[in-house]
């Protein structure tokens, strides 16, 4: 029955193009202030948002969308880099190359008048920010230049305060007034859906839930012992975390769940891909660094920094279990791309990883920060290799429903319903 299932499911995405056939919008213009996807996620505040501005980027143009993504100028980089037929990225020159992330806001409208510019020389049917900063930039430019606004947020400052790390009252008061004028407003999940309209008065019927996808010719189930043996990993049960370090991340719980798996498997060890992100980012790199001598793990846990997102597949491989420990997560896509390569997860059980992880199924959702919950997750299991093995099966079946394809397809059809609308006006 799951195999039937599956395979209707494989049947329609195939068929999805040609269900709905190219729509009257051709041209998009997708907003991307603070971080371009031709930077290796893992690097500064580079994550998960690169890999969705890429990937969606790049499906849209295999289904006939001109998609020009526009970031502020970080390098020497050329104005215009060409990434693919139908995809290129321009760098607009706004503030300092080097500036800071916390600076930002003091240059959108600098990278609102160089997007303007290229606009009007080079029209576009519609905008797509994502992120708040992209969206403040987007407000204005759906004014000046009379486009629809789609705006994709990735985390909500809403959302963020809940969990522990505020963001200034600028950024809430923002995303507010973004909100209150978008076009529509694309959620990663249905709980996304509900944070949208309980924390900011969104309007549900402006916002469709337009999952991220996972590239299943990457990410795919492979062989543990090939992979553990090109990553350099001695036998012995593997936990991996892959992300920026930075407090938002969890870290800390990932290594204090290694400790306490204690004795019973004392050959265990963490493998952390990923470097320090964001102004507090060293600092917690120094609190993981104190963590692993405090708990005697110096041998057990291995640091890899960020790599290409085309071979992350292969840590993927190598691991027993893929921690998510994170204290919020839109989406979560590193879940996402565990699940295809056939490794349980065990999550955060917050936003986006409701969806993506099913509790006993394909991984453990856990409530809280207590590492001694993740722990019990992780014997769980590392205790049933029968468990495991159904988790790992499962998961991979859960992961074929995403696809970059599917996604862009689902944009395309809200673009081509907004270009037979009136734009949204609003008194902001």
């Amino acid at each position: 029955m799951a195999r039937a299932a599956r395979e209707r499911s494989e049947q329609e995405r195939e068929t999805e193009a040609e269900r709905y056939p190219p729509p009257f919008v051709s041209r998009v213009a997708i907003l991307s202030l603070h971080t371009s996807p031709l930077v290796l996620p893992g690097h500064g505040d580079a994550g998960g948002m690169n890999v969705y501005v890429r990937e969606l980027s790049s499906a849209l143009a295999q289904t006939g969308v001109d998609a020009t993504v526009f970031v502020r100028r970080h390098s020497d980089a050329p104005t215009v880099v060409d990434v693919e037929p139908g995809f290129r990225v321009v760098h607009v020159t706004a503030g300092a190359a080097d500036l800071a992330k916390e600076s930002l806001p003091a240059v959108v409208e600098d990278y609102a008048d160089g997007v303007e510019a290229w606009i009007r020389q080079n029209p576009v049917d519609v905008l797509h920010a994502n992120y708040w900063l992209s969206g403040v930039a987007g407000h204005r430019l759906k004014h000046g230049l009379d486009l629809p606004l789609v705006s994709t947020f990735h985390t909500l400052a809403g959302v963020k305060a809940e969990t522990g790390d505020p963001e200034p009252q600028r950024r809430v008061d923002a995303e507010a007034d973004v909100i209150a004028c978008s076009d529509v407003i694309t959620a990663n999940s249905v709980t996304e859906v509900h944070q949208l309209a309980d924390l900011y008065g969104a309007d549900p019927k402006r916002i469709d839930v337009v999952a991220p996808g996972v590239d299943g010719a990457l990410f795919s189930v492979g062989s543990r012992h090939g992979a553990r043996a090109a990553v350099g990993l001695q036998p012995g049960p593997v936990l991996l975390f892959v992300g920026r370090i930075q407090p938002l991340k969890g870290l800390d719980v990932a290594v204090e769940t290694l400790a306490g798996l204690g004795r019973r498997y004392g050959d265990a060890r963490l493998l952390v891909v990923g470097g320090a992100s964001g102004p507090e980012g060293e600092r917690e790199f120094r609190r993981f660094e104190d963590a692993v001598r405090h708990h005697r793990l110096q041998g057990r846990v291995t640091l890899v920094p960020p790599q290409p997102h085309h071979l992350l597949s292969t840590y993927y491989r190598a691991a027993d279990v893929c921690l998510v420990p994170s204290r919020s997560e839109s989406f979560g896509l590193v879940a996402l791309e565990a699940a295809a390569c056939g490794v349980p997860v065990v999550a955060a059980d917050v936003g986006g990883l409701r969806t993506l992880v099913d509790h006993g199924r394909t991984g453990f959702r856990v409530p809280g920060r207590d590492p001694a919950r993740y722990t019990e997750a992780v014997l769980s299991i590392l205790d049933d290799p029968v468990l495991a093995a159904s988790m790992a099966r499962r998961g991979a079946e859960m992961a074929g429903q995403y696809s970059w394809t599917a996604t862009a397809a689902r944009l395309r059809r809200i673009f081509a319903d907004l270009s037979s609308r009136v734009p949204l006006d609003c008194t902001v």
